[in-house]
């Protein structure tokens, strides 16, 4: 493997296809679409299908169908596309439907800043859709990460048969980085991978329906039949393997971050500077958003006197933090259409120290 100047989204592709993605049906929107124009290029040679569709409505729904018929499909898209796809999240997760769906964040509400960046939709890629359902969610932070993050959504998709959200943002998806990734699989390869079987069960027929259904497949509206069905789809997110995390400098650290995402960049150079300046500073990177990794974090957040949460939003995971780390001070940083810096980091956690 050589290394290579390669853009996040550009990276998502060749993860998409190395994963034996043959299926893709999306609507163009910034700053998402070089994912589709990637696949549009590449899917067709690889003998797979790409379908520009009239909305991201359709987008979705086309996805579910061809993953039901046994393709591994996925879509993408950003915030105002994301939010037309919310009830069909729904359906896929209680009709154990694998696809992978790409959010690639952008300032909002509604219309909003399409070009800036964003870390905006972490509670609506966890609760979008209504009722209770599983899903999983992933953020990568570097280029490097949309690759192998997207090998793991297709794989946890798969294995879980439900819908697996990756969040990424307008920095990472148009960055460009000098990386060494695996380089595309050849055709004769990928018909290799993406060899699988109709997904639709044995026999003539199989009911699939967004209906709460039995053991069976068949409707049911018993209270018990939908506990059970309940029960059975969310112990889906029961499975560790899902928990991605690292920790740096974490052991020793008075003051930890939490980050996530491209935030995940300056939070660490800002650790850095901090620990050149005597500050016991160490960093918790959640890479699964859903479900989190509680464990590690109470772990790693042991001998922290401060934990701080900065995120381009005005504070939606350092609620979910604090509601971890009940018996901790746990503050947040926001920032708006633009990544915060080190230097900005440390100034706001010096101010406090002093």
């Amino acid at each position: 493997m050589r290394k290579e100047l390669l853009q996040g989204n550009e990276a998502v592709v060749r993860a998409a296809i190395n994963s034996g993605c043959n299926f893709f049906a999306g609507y163009p929107i910034t700053p998402s679409s070089e994912i589709a124009h990637g696949m549009a290029e590449l899917l067709p040679r690889y003998g797979g299908v790409f379908v520009q569709m009239e909305d991201e409505l359709a987008s979705i729904s086309a996805a579910i169908g061809a993953a039901l018929a046994g393709a591994k499909a996925m879509t993408a898209t950003s915030g105002p596309g994301f939010s037309l796809m919310q009830e069909s999240i729904g359906y896929a997760a209680i009709t154990e439907t694998p696809i992978v769906i790409f959010d690639v964040m952008r300032a909002g509400p509604s219309t909003g800043i399409p070009t800036a960046p964003s870390q905006g939709d972490v509670l609506q890629a966890k609760h979008g859709s209504h009722g209770d359902y599983p899903v999983v969610v992933f953020a990568p932070a570097t280029v490097e990460d949309s690759y192998y993050i997207t090998e793991e959504a297709f794989r946890v998709a798969e294995e879980h048969r439900l819908p697996v959200i990756v969040l990424s943002d307008e920095i990472i998806g148009h960055m460009r980085e000098s990386v060494i990734l695996p380089p595309l699989k050849s055709e004769e390869e990928f018909r290799v991978r993406a060899g699988v079987e109709p997904r639709l069960g044995v026999g003539l027929r199989k009911h699939t329906t967004g209906l709460v259904y039995d053991e069976t497949g068949m409707p049911t509206t018993e209270a018990a039949e939908y506990e059970r069905l309940l029960r059975r789809l969310m112990a889906k997110l029961a499975d560790e393997s899902l928990l991605r995390y690292k920790t740096e400098n974490a052991e020793d650290a008075e003051i930890l971050f939490v980050a996530y995402g491209s935030t995940y960049r300056s939070v660490r150079k800002a650790v850095r500077i901090l620990r050149e300046e005597s500050v016991k500073a160490g960093l918790f990177k959640l890479e699964t958003l859903n479900p989190l990794p509680e464990r590690a974090l109470r772990k790693a957040a042991e001998n922290a006197e401060r934990i701080i949460v900065p995120e381009m939003n005005m504070g939606q995971m350092v609620k979910e933090v604090q509601a971890i780390l009940c018996d901790r001070e746990v503050s947040g940083i926001s920032f708006f259409a633009e990544l915060i810096t080190p230097e900005e980091l440390v100034k706001a956690v010096v101010e406090v120290v002093e």
